[in-house]
């Protein structure tokens, strides 16, 4: 089972290992299929890397983004309205509140990180007194009940709050995403590359004469 990293696009096994697999390959009957030993064709490969690209494009940012006060900020404007209060059954008012939200652009993250009117009812003055105090809510992560300033660290600002200068508690781009994405697509590509380097090169052809 040695390895080697000579040439690492060639082969990963040494030659005993091999010829071991090769003896196998031509040796076991498989049920009476003989399986070639061909290279994987170029247009699936490139296929592969479409796939790769397209799922970056599109999935960026569905796995990283934290939900953030900013996000709920209309829902809690919203909650006291004499609609809301009109309509009864919690479900029934989450509802109202999901499809009367006038800023699109949050569509998405509340679609992604839905709560409840209890959750709501939990927040509700936390966020209002952050608006009072003229914090930026895109600042403040939502855990649970509780609405606490987020813990990244970017460009140092002046806290609207303190009046102190601190770093920026958004959550950076390449943080809503990306992160995961690269891991995983760069964990499944050089497994599938092992894989594949500990068998017979390519160039190999077996010719299936090894009587079973």
């Amino acid at each position: 089972m040695a390895w080697k990293f000579d040439k690492p696009l060639y082969s990963l096994a040494d030659d005993s290992q091999n010829d071991a697999a090769t003896h196998v390959w031509e040796g076991e009957s498989l049920g009476g299929i003989s399986e070639d030993n061909n290279r994987l064709p170029r247009p699936v490969i490139m296929l592969l890397g479409l796939t790769i690209v397209t799922a970056f494009l599109i999935t960026f940012p569905l796995w990283g983004a934290r939900p953030n006060a900013e996000i709920y900020a209309e829902y809690v404007q919203m909650m006291d309205s004499p609609a809301v209060q009109a309509i009864s059954g919690d479900e029934a008012k989450m509802e109202y509140l999901v499809s009367n939200v006038k800023d699109t652009s949050l569509k998405s993250f509340q679609e992604r990180h839905p709560l409840t009117m209890d959750d709501l009812r939990m927040i509700k003055d936390q966020v209002i007194e952050l608006q009072g105090q003229g914090a930026d809510l895109g600042e403040y992560s939502v855990i649970g009940a509780k609405v606490v300033l987020a813990n990244f660290e970017g460009n140092l600002i002046t806290d609207p709050v303190t009046g102190k200068t601190r770093p920026q508690a958004k959550q950076p781009w390449w943080d809503k995403g990306y992160t995961i994405d690269v891991f995983y697509v760069l964990y499944f590509c050089i497994a599938v590359l092992i894989v594949i380097k500990r068998l017979p090169h390519y160039s190999w052809k077996p010719d299936h004469s090894i009587a079973h």
